[in-house]
C-alpha cells in the first residue's frame, strides 16, 4: 500500500456512479484511479500498482467477469470487490469462483462497501522485534 494512502481503482460504465465511489473512498483516505471500460485497467495495470478494485460487472466490451478471468489467468492478486444492479442466481458464486473478495449490490450500502474493503485487507506481517 501507498504511504499516501491504499489506491483503490473503480471500473464502472456509470459516471455517476464513479462520482458516488470516488466521493466516499476519499473521504476515508483512500486514492481512486476510475476508469470507463476493462480495456483501459488492464492496460493501466502495466504501470500502476493498485491495493483494491471495485468492479462493476456489466459493462460494454470487456465485461466484469471478462475482468476477473484475466486477473485469474496473469495472478493479480488485488482484492477485488464486485458491485452490480444486476443480481442474478449464482452470480455471487460465479465471482468468488474467479477471484472476488466480496460481492455487492446497487445501491450500495456505505458500510457494506467499507466493511467488504476492510475484509479483503491485504494481509500484512508484523514486524518480529530481536529479543535484547
Amino acid at each position: 500500500m501507498s504511504i499516501l494512502g491504499p489506491v483503490v481503482a473503480v471500473l464502472d460504465d456509470e459516471p455517476e456512479m464513479r462520482k458516488a465511489l470516488h466521493r466516499l473512498l476519499v473521504c476515508r483516505g483512500f486514492r481512486v484511479e476510475e476508469y470507463t471500460c476493462g480495456e483501459d485497467l488492464l492496460l493501466a495495470l502495466e504501470s500502476q500498482r493498485l491495493d483494491y478494485l471495485l468492479l462493476d460487472l456489466h459493462m460494454p466490451g470487456i465485461n466484469g467477469f471478462d475482468v476477473l478471468g484475466a486477473f485469474r489467468s496473469r495472478q493479480i492478486s488485488v482484492p477485488v470487490i464486485v458491485i452490480t444492479a444486476h443480481d442474478e442466481p449464482d452470480t455471487a458464486e460465479r465471482v468468488r469462483a474467479l477471484g472476488a473478495s466480496a460481492y455487492l449490490n446497487k445501491p450500495v450500502d456505505r458500510d457494506a462497501l467499507f466493511a467488504a474493503i476492510e475484509a479483503a485487507r491485504p494481509f500484512t506481517p508484523t514486524p518480529i522485534k530481536p529479543n535484547p
